[in-house]
């Protein structure tokens, strides 16, 4: 039988692709009536037919920057396992689709290692990133309850560029025996920022951000911010089907969508740098996070379901090619730089329209923009 920390790890992954399979999309098709709703379907692009500064495909770059490195794409894969030899076969996969696509890699949640310091192979199960994607850029992860001398030990382990300190407050609240006191976070999160010798990415894990806990991590040094979003894993229904009393089902669509939250970001984009993951189905929705602010996105469930349906060749076909089509709509949006779609005027509608409205975000100055 195996331990609890390792069992709990597995459940991860086991709930995660059941739900990434319950109604897959393939690689880069455009949501129809059937496919899953995002508030991203809610982001409109205002079309011009023609514009004096017509530009050439052969002039767009892809290049962005964030965590104090310019990097090539602007796309990432998200931190999502490790702890077990199941989650170790995972990691592997993906980090040999990072090696070969040239994208950042983030581990899962490096906690268990912390617990079982002198077990190697659970140790194994995140270090094989490193020693997968060697010359790639690898971030380490924690949850916000870890302190510094934490943070300094996985950064060490894993060899990391950088490293990812995770927010989940629902999940540790519906999880079984998660947990139950968030009164050190502030203090651990600026210490580490402050103190551990690397960049530090502080990151939702699907339920998405507010303006006022963008402004909170901004005064706490916070230099990059993942919003993520909810829209793509649900760790609050994950943690209730782990449950055998108390029924948080109510709880299972809880936060902002990874578009509100980005939204919810806007009036700090030029203080902090914002990436955006959860819920990104394909090639359209990472030019939507583009559009209203994000530096780069998040890959995680959809392809940790592609790999496991396809191995790492489906991996790598569907970053590929999802990359040549943020390329073809540059060209379309004319825009000679993929971080130029920060500019190009947007109209939001429906429920995403309505989220302004109540929030007090200027959506109409989103339709203006030259």
């Amino acid at each position: 039988m195996q331990p609890i920390d390792q069992q709990r790890k597995d459940d991860h992954l086991i709930h995660a692709l059941k739900q990434h399979a319950v109604s897959p999309n393939t690689a880069n098709t455009p949501p129809t009536s059937t496919s899953p709703a995002s508030s991203f379907d809610n982001v409109r692009f205002v079309h011009h037919a023609i514009q004096a500064d017509g530009i050439a495909q052969s002039e767009i770059s892809l290049t962005t920057q964030w965590a104090g490195t310019e990097h090539a794409v602007p796309l990432y894969i998200n931190g999502m396992t490790g702890g077990s030899p199941t989650a170790k076969h995972y990691n592997q996969q993906l980090a040999e689709i990072a090696r070969e696509t040239g994208l950042p890699m983030a581990s899962g949640s490096m906690s268990i290692t912390l617990k079982n310091p002198t077990d190697c192979e659970i140790r194994k199960s995140f270090t094989v990133i490193r020693s997968t994607h060697q010359d790639g850029f690898v971030l380490a992860n924690l949850g916000a309850g870890k302190t510094l001398e934490d943070a300094k030990k996985v950064v060490e382990w894993l060899e990391a560029d950088a490293l990812q300190i995770h927010l989940n407050r629902p999940q540790e609240v519906i999880m079984p025996e998660g947990d139950r006191d968030f009164s050190k976070w502030s203090d651990h999160i600026q210490n580490i920022i402050e103190n551990v010798g690397v960049p530090v990415v502080v990151k939702e894990v699907g339920f998405g951000m507010s303006r006022e806990s963008i402004e909170y991590l901004i005064q706490l040094g916070a230099q990059t911010i993942d919003i993520s979003g909810r829209g793509g894993t649900n760790f609050a229904q994950i943690e209730n089907l782990r449950r055998d009393h108390l029924d948080f089902t109510l709880l299972e669509n809880w936060g902002q969508t990874t578009a509100e939250s980005l939204l919810e970001s806007l009036p700090y984009q030029k203080q902090t740098e914002i990436l955006a993951s959860g819920g990104i189905r394909h090639y359209y929705d990472a030019v939507r996070a583009f559009a209203l602010g994000a530096r780069a996105v998040g890959l995680s469930g959809h392809l940790l379901h592609l790999v496991d349906q396809g191995g790492v060749a489906a991996g790598v076909e569907f970053v590929q090619s999802t990359l040549e089509a943020i390329r073809h709509c540059c060209l379309l949006l004319n825009a000679r730089r993929v971080t130029d779609l920060a500019h190009c005027p947007i109209v939001l509608t429906d429920e995403l329209k309505d989220w302004a409205t109540a929030r007090g975000i200027d959506y109409l100055e989103l339709a203006l923009r030259q």
